[in-house]
Formats: structure tokens, sequence, C-alpha cells
């Protein structure tokens, strides 16, 4: 059985406030006027809550940007790619997703999941084993997209890809090495881009899946861009060219 999930930071414990506030079983906080709203409606839910010292919140989120508020949340359900299959059959636009292969910073996947969510991706794909989960540290860093945007975790990534082109969806991915530019890209239509891990990037299986590679230019001396900012950089590429018809 999954055990019971912690989220921390003002935002994301808003957001899950938001989405279903009786999921909340306990809450830790430290006086702060800043968080008065979200205790008023725990007050109105019944829900427990432990008034604590900042100490006692470092401690329960290993050191974490707390913001003087901790909760316990029931599980949600993990999503697979029968979640997927769902979430693409109710769309009425081409699909945009992004897939990422084995990134193992929380903090690198709750940017990537705030930058997708802002940019109206439909689902984020990751690998079950080899890749960082749905953490407190990752849900915190998302400041709430964690909770709006669906995490679909998959045993065989590139089984998972080739199933998606045979959704007819176009199958993007990013290398250094690449000699075509994802400002030259097509990026509109059904889409999925494909980014690799911190340092070694995609997987050998999961580039040669690829419909096509792309790279970002690099002008400076700098070889690479950190893994969230590169996610930023292509989906926000993406969205011109989708909202430029």
């Amino acid at each position: 059985m999954k055990k019971d999930e912690q989220v921390f930071g003002i935002r994301a414990v808003q957001q899950v406030f938001e989405n279903d506030i009786t999921r909340v079983m306990e809450v830790w906080v430290k006086n702060d006027n800043k968080i008065d709203d979200l205790l008023q409606q725990a007050t109105q839910h019944n829900i427990v809550i432990h008034t604590v010292e900042k100490k006692t919140l470092d401690k329960l989120t290993n050191n974490g940007r707390h913001q003087n508020i901790v909760i316990n949340c029931k599980p949600l359900p993990i999503k697979n790619q029968d979640t997927l299959a769902e979430i693409l059959a109710e769309l009425t636009v081409p699909p945009f997703l992004i897939i990422l292969d084995e990134i193992q910073d929380p903090h690198n996947l709750g940017a990537c999941l705030r930058t997708s969510e802002a940019s109206g991706v439909h689902a984020v794909i990751v690998p079950e084993n080899r890749a960082c989960k749905l953490t407190s540290t990752v849900r915190m860093v998302s400041t709430g997209a964690a909770e709006s945007i669906p995490l679909i975790q998959v045993t065989n990534l590139a089984r998972t890809m080739s199933w998606l082109k045979e959704q007819g969806i176009w199958l993007v991915g990013t290398d250094e090495n690449s000699q075509a530019s994802i400002f030259e890209t097509k990026l509109t239509g059904p889409l999925a881009l494909v980014l690799g891990s911190e340092g070694s990037g995609m997987r050998h299986l999961t580039k040669a899946t690829c419909d096509m590679t792309a790279s970002i230019p690099m002008f400076g001396k700098v070889k690479s861009l950190n893994i969230s900012v590169a996610a930023g950089v292509c989906l926000y590429e993406a969205v011109r060219q989708r909202i430029s018809g």
C-alpha cells in the first residue's frame, strides 16, 4: 500500500486544498499570518492542526523550504499508461506531451513540472525505475503544478514511446550533437518532446525511438543547459509555434 504523502510550501499546500481538501489528514504549522486562510479552511473541514516550532517543521521536512506549513495527505493513485490513454482519448486538441528520461534531481523534476503545467502540456511521462518520484520536494519546487499536471510513470519508456508513435504523436528528442536546431524544427501537431537525464542525456534506446532529434543552439563557452532550463526553452518554442499556427 502506498504510504501517506507529505506536502509542504504555501503554494503546494494551496493547490492540494483547492483540488481536494478531503485528502488532508493533518496539518503542522508555525504561527504565520501568511497561512491564516489555509488554517481557516483546515478548521472548517475539521482537519487536525498541530502548532509547533520551526525546528519541528525543519525536522519533518529534512530542512526543506516548508514556509511554516506541512500537511499529511492520503496518497493519490499512481498514473500509468492506461491513464495516459484516457487523457489522449479525451483531448479535443493535438496532444502536447513531454518525456523525461531518468531525471534524478527532485528540484529539476519539480521545475520541469512547473514549466510543463504553465506551458499547457497535457502530461509528463517518466520511467518508473531509475528516476525521481513525486516527492514532497518535487511538489514544493513545482509550486503546486504537481497537483494538477498528470505525471505518468511507465515500466518501459521505449515501449511507451513506440505506442505514442502508433497514436500519431511525433517524438522530438533533444540532443546537443544534433545538427537540427530546435528553433527550426516543426513542433506543431501531436507532439512529445523528449529530454534526457542531467548528466548523460537520453539513453541510446530512448534516442533511437525518437522520430528525430534537435539541439538548442549554444553561443557561449558553456556547452549545455540545466535540464529544467532546456525543458523551458523547448516547451516555449513549441508554444510559440502552436500559437502562431
